[in-house]
């Protein structure tokens, strides 16, 4: 059984970028071979900060707040189409993601040429699914007629960051995460068919990227309040998910994260994984855990690998809203079972 690789998922809860780089190329070095930013600052809450771009554009209007997921979940207000017979004329201006990216990159690409970062690492930048922001932000009813508008907007932000890093220097990883829940949970979403939907939707995403570089999707099931939105029953879903994207993509799919519970260490969980199909794309398994640490993560590996024999490790989402102080820990646990392998 082979650990190929330290991957992480985008969010990391320290102070700023340049803590996030220093501290992956102290603990970790060159055992990830793609480092990210961090997501911090306003950002450290997944797609929370985009709540800004329905805010201030004209086109839309506070509608109501949405129902907290769990206790502990950030209240997010929804917005409504002022006018959605109008939908044909809607554009949104940059959106940010790509003025982020290119602001770290420069701290990346100095601190490599510093030594801090490993020469051959690329430097990932994480993405969330156009619709997965749409769901977040806007009524039910108005997310189908939103999508094409932001889509051309994410897909602007996706250019602009392809035109401003070296293409063998930079990762693309596409956040899927409304997807995944509502099919997992069979919730309403904004189209009727979400398997395949999400499949023609990704598959697109990742056909705009150049082969020359990385690409991937992380699988996700929420993590407000560090909670999943919904525990999956296994890897089932998320292997069709896998499959289809890699299918639709035309094999332009790097490497796939999958999330994996605490207390899953039984081999009902991992079964599903002998039915993955995604050719030579690296397996991400989210199943590095702080609370039960380095001997909890090897039990979970030690299942996986009764299904698989080759795949790299993470935790099962970012860990942006952690304590600060236990992320150094949680890195050592990273790298130590890594080690161990």
């Amino acid at each position: 059984m082979t650990i190929n690789n330290i991957h992480f998922v985008g969010s990391i809860g320290l102070e700023n970028s340049d803590q996030v780089f220093r501290s992956l190329g102290s603990i970790i070095g060159e055992r990830a071979s793609r480092y990210p930013d961090g997501e911090t600052g306003n950002r450290h809450y997944w797609v929370q900060w985009q709540s800004a771009v329905f805010e201030n554009h004209e086109a839309f209007e506070f509608e109501t707040e949405r129902e907290q997921l769990t206790d502990t979940a950030n209240r997010t207000s929804l917005f409504a189409l002022k006018n959605p017979g109008a939908v044909e004329e809607l554009e949104f201006d940059e959106i940010g993601y790509a003025s982020e990216a290119l602001a770290s990159y420069a701290q990346f690409k100095q601190l490599k040429q510093e030594g801090v970062i490993p020469e051959s690492t690329r430097f990932q930048v994480s993405l969330p699914t156009p619709i997965a922001v749409l769901t977040t932000f806007l009524v039910p009813d108005h997310r189908p007629l939103a999508e094409a508008a932001y889509t051309k907007a994410m897909v602007s932000e996706l250019q602009a960051i392809l035109a401003g890093i070296p293409h063998d220097e930079l990762a693309i990883q596409w956040d899927v995460a409304h997807e995944v829940v509502c099919y997992e949970g069979n919730f309403p979403f904004a189209y009727s068919d979400i398997l395949e939907g999400t499949g023609d939707r990704v598959s697109y995403l990742l056909k705009l990227i150049p082969a020359s570089v990385i690409t991937g999707v992380h699988l996700c099931y929420g993590d407000p309040g560090h909670k999943h939105i919904i525990d999956p029953v296994d890897l089932g879903n998320c292997v069709k998910f896998a499959n289809l994207i890699y299918n639709q993509s035309e094999g332009r799919l790097d490497f796939v994260h999958m999330p994996v519970l605490i207390e899953r260490k039984d081999n009902d969980y991992f079964s599903p994984l002998t039915d993955l199909a995604i050719g030579s794309a690296e397996l991400v398994l989210g199943l590095v855990h702080y609370t039960d640490g380095a001997d909890g993560t090897r039990e979970r590996i030690n299942t996986a690998k009764k299904f698989v024999s080759d795949f790299s490790i993470a935790t099962e989402c970012g860990f942006g809203r952690r304590d600060p102080e236990t992320i150094p820990d949680l890195l050592a646990i990273h790298r130590d079972v890594f080690d161990s392998k």
